[in-house]
């Protein structure tokens, strides 16, 4: 029967048996009964307090909740497509527990905003799982840059070697970019931490709640301030999924670049067994196949944002049943980047570095041209003649197999008579390198200051 429902007293047909199980939720939403339970003690706390329920109405739904926890966490609950959501499966469960006194725990309040408080706590808790992720991935690359100080490789634009760079240089410019996503998932926490809870089904209620008692009971910052938009408010998951895909844009460059790394082509580094696999036909194969799936990974991060991003562009306020379809991705990406930076972190703390083979590599491709460029509008040339200069010096060296730390003094002064014999002191790697000392340069000591200072600013924040 209808009735059989929580909220069957209007109907008089039971529903179709497909509807039920096509609008029920319980299958994924079930992962939030830690958060539901949570805020409905929260919730029976403050109802005890302003003398809406009694207190020893409220120990003894608090009791059965705590009661209902231990049992799904021991195993021994049995979740209902019937009863649709975790929401109605708890209560039915508390109801069954303790009788009808566990009805009483609904007063002043709505799945609605019921909700939207246990996704907003759930999503609390992961972006804080979240930031250790990309802690411990930060503190990998860190790691490897302070090991790699010396290690020369070919910096690229457009994928040619354009000038050298110090392999630590290298991943600090990711270290960078993950320190951005952190400060992004840090933005997403400060504004989805105000509780809806208290907007009821979209108006308020009636009931002289104490909103303020319950943000302070689940550790909110506040309460938010229209009861319409909070129960009708995804923004912050949006705002999530936004940040979860920049993150994952930044494990994929990096992921395309290991991959390119690990080639034979390349051989700058040795990923560890552990995050490679086999061929089944070609037994000299070390596949690598962890950054390949992250960087496969990326698009249904991506995908979920459109997701999120299309199913509220046009809905009327308040709820609107189109929004249990927000879980769904955004726990997609919520276990997609956690998982992604966590065998991240792992597989770059255990990267091996071929530093003898980049430092080859860096040395092709005429990587110190500039540094003659540069050389020659010391010595006062205007830099577009300079720019000249060096260009056909290259031609130079290409028509005669030769690199331009290999031209003799002479074959240099045939393109301009201010190189001297100096020359050679700036086209090695290491005057290459070492002379791009401004803050953000690749010189070795200002690579060790960004180590020094990304230390101290990680340690501040502890």
């Amino acid at each position: 029967m209808a009735q059989d429902k929580l909220w069957g007293g209007r109907f008089n047909q039971p529903t179709n048996k497909f509807v039920e199980e096509f609008t029920a939720s319980i299958d994924f939403d079930q992962r939030m009964y830690r958060y539901d339970i949570q805020g409905s003690i929260a919730h029976c706390r403050m109802l005890a307090k302003q003398a809406i329920i009694s207190s020893a109405e409220a120990d003894q739904i608090v009791a059965g909740l705590e009661g209902i926890l231990a049992d799904i966490e021991a195993g021994n609950f049995s979740f209902s497509v019937a009863l649709e959501d975790i929401h109605m499966n708890i209560e039915a469960r508390l109801i069954e527990r303790i009788g009808a006194v566990g009805g009483k725990l609904h007063t002043a309040r709505s799945r609605n905003d019921q909700v939207a408080v246990d996704v907003r706590l759930y999503l609390r808790d992961e972006l804080k799982a979240i930031l250790d992720y990309l802690d411990a991935l930060q503190t990998a690359l860190l790691a490897q840059a302070d090991a790699n100080l010396d290690t020369i490789m070919p910096g690229y634009t457009h994928l040619q070697t354009a000038q050298p760079v110090l392999f630590a240089h290298h991943m600090l410019a990711y270290y960078e970019m993950f320190k951005r996503d952190a400060g992004r998932m840090r933005d997403v926490h400060k504004r989805l931490n105000f509780l809806p809870l208290g907007a009821g089904a979209l108006a308020g209620t009636t009931f002289p709640i104490d909103r303020e008692f319950v943000a302070q009971q689940l550790g909110f910052d506040g309460v938010t301030r229209n009861s319409l938009d909070s129960v009708s408010d995804r923004d912050f998951a949006i705002e999530f999924c936004a940040a979860a895909s920049i993150v994952m844009m930044h494990l994929s460059r990096l992921a395309e670049e290991l991959v390119l790394w690990s080639s034979a082509d390349f051989a700058f580094i040795d990923l560890s067994d552990a995050f490679c696999t086999g061929s089944s036909i070609m037994p000299q194969k070390k596949n690598p196949d962890v950054p390949e799936l992250v960087r496969g990974k990326t698009g249904r991060v991506y995908g979920n944002l459109i997701c999120l991003l299309t199913l509220m562009k046009a809905l009327p306020l308040a709820y609107n049943k189109d929004m249990q379809e927000d879980k769904e991705p955004l726990f997609d990406s919520i276990d997609t980047v956690k998982g992604s930076l966590k065998i991240f972190a792992d597989m770059i703390a255990q990267m091996s570095v071929r530093a003898a083979n980049m430092r080859v590599a860096a040395a092709r491709g005429f990587s110190t041209a500039t540094d003659v460029a540069d050389y020659c509008v010391r010595k006062g040339l205007p830099f577009r003649q300079a720019h000249e200069v060096v260009g056909k010096t290259v031609r130079y060296c290409i028509e005669n197999n030769k690199d331009i730390p290999e031209l003799t003094l002479d074959e240099f002064r045939a393109f301009s008579e201010l190189i001297e014999a100096d020359i050679y002191q700036y086209v090695t790697l290491e005057a290459s390198v070492n002379a791009r000392k401004a803050t953000g340069g690749t010189a070795r000591e200002a690579v060790v200051r960004e180590i020094t200072r990304a230390r101290s600013e990680r340690q501040a924040t502890k």
